[in-house]
């Protein structure tokens, strides 16, 4: 082609320049408040053990329990998909990547619970306990037998328990200091909030410790429970959980659906306390929204219906636990709760399967958009950057493997976290 040609324009640079500086308060404010997703790793679930529960050998044990369940009650890939509607096509892989994930890696996140799994006690033995944790978190992150995420539920900013509370997320911080210093993959949970103040709370102590210890301004986050109506409508007619995540001040790690309390809270009969009522429908459809381009995940709760008993009654157990979790991938809960080392089973299945079902077409439907190759569906930015959030999921999770992605799309995984507009790792 010979010289560009100029082409007629009637806006004269000021106007241009004008509006540049009008919106250059907007402009920080959205970089702010909506950085997008934090590129770290979501874990698939949330496993609570009341405080004085809690052993080192807690963690293998969950995975030993649901290998003997497993053994007990699907010893192959084919009872196991019967029970649960797998496809023969995928029965064989995910079975075997649960069996081989429950002995490698059979809990992902883990909170010691110190709220309503653990009661009220004695401070002498509260305190006792959230020093024992400590201690039992530290040691495991140094000999390699912690999950990835691990850190306390302490009990919530109500007046009646605030100080304990407190008191507990001091021992406990300060144990880990004395034990060598914060683990990477500390994670705590701030129960019942009700106010934004009771965040905005959390979040002076937490400047508070990090202060004491010089630790880098900002280094501890914490998720917010939601199960309370106070906390998705406030008494304004606001939606408080939007709130609530500005007045965590970056330190909001995640919203967790509390399906009990929410929906009790609700005034639901015990018998249709669940997570896919209605109630909790919207409840997470309103926490959804409010986290949405904020960098907050977004947790589903858990189900009390536990897979204990004769063979039929924890198939009936499973076949639940594994409905909500494929109901709540669909509605992009990519976490939920696990009360008991039989959940896990149906768990991973879950997620296993949900990722390995669409991974062929996912890919495919990538690498066309990166070649510009066409195909039958024209995909968007926003929807390549869905796709390739779906990948990097399910390579967190150990549903897909890196090389048969990298076959399937061409692309790396350092190419996937740039289409998902996931922030660039350092090598």
């Amino acid at each position: 082609m010979g010289q560009q040609e100029t082409v007629a324009t009637s806006f004269a640079d000021t106007v241009r320049e004008g509006i540049g500086a009008a919106l250059a308060e907007v402009d920080a404010d959205l970089a702010r408040r909506y950085p997008g997703d934090p590129g770290t790793r979501q874990p698939v679930h949330t496993v609570y053990v009341p405080g004085d529960a809690f052993t080192a050998g807690t963690i293998r044990s969950w995975g030993d329990q649901a290998l003997a369940m497993l053994d007990e009650h699907a010893p192959d890939a084919g009872a196991l998909a019967a029970v649960l509607g797998i496809s023969d096509d995928l029965a064989g892989p995910v079975y075997d990547r649960v069996r081989a994930k429950l002995e490698r890696e059979p809990v992902e996140d883990l909170r010691i619970d110190f709220e309503d799994g653990y009661g009220l006690r004695s401070d002498a033995e509260e305190d006792e306990a959230a020093a024992r944790a400590a201690a039992l978190v530290a040691a495991a992150y140094r000999d390699g037998t912690a999950a990835p995420y691990m850190g306390i539920r302490m009990k919530c900013m109500e007046a009646a328990v605030r100080d304990r509370g407190i008191r507990t997320l001091d021992v406990f911080l300060t144990g880990l200091m004395a034990a060598g210093g914060l683990p990477e993959g500390l994670v705590l949970t701030l129960p019942k909030v009700t106010y934004v103040e009771q965040v905005t709370a959390m979040a002076r102590l937490l400047d508070a410790f990090e202060k004491t210890h010089a630790l880098t301004p900002g280094r501890i986050g914490f998720e917010i429970q939601i199960e309370t109506t106070q906390s998705i409508l406030g008494a304004d007619g606001r939606a408080t959980v939007a709130r609530m995540i500005e007045a965590a001040e970056g330190r909001a790690t995640s919203l967790h659906y509390g399906t009990f309390d929410y929906s009790a809270s609700c005034g639901v009969s015990a018998a249709y306390q669940a997570s896919d009522h209605p109630v909790a429908d919207h409840a997470k459809a309103v926490m959804q929204v409010a986290a949405a381009g904020t960098g907050v995940r977004v947790s589903d709760g858990s189900t009390n219906v536990l897979p204990v008993g004769p063979t039929a009654q924890v198939h009936d157990a499973w076949r639940l636990h594994h409905g909500l979790t494929r109901r709540a991938l669909a509605r992009a809960y990519y976490q939920g709760w696990d009360m008991h080392p039989g959940h896990l089973p149906t768990r991973y299945a879950a997620v296993y399967a949900f990722y390995r079902e669409g991974l062929e077409k996912a890919a495919a439907r990538l690498a066309a958009y990166v070649a510009k190759a066409g195909g039958d569906i024209a995909d968007e930015p926003a929807t390549a950057k869905a796709l390739s959030g779906y990948l990097l999921r399910g390579l967190d999770c150990g549903a897909v493997d890196s090389d048969e992605v990298a076959r399937l799309t061409g692309l790396t995984r350092a190419d996937l976290d740039g289409l998902a507009g996931r922030p660039t790792k350092s090598a």
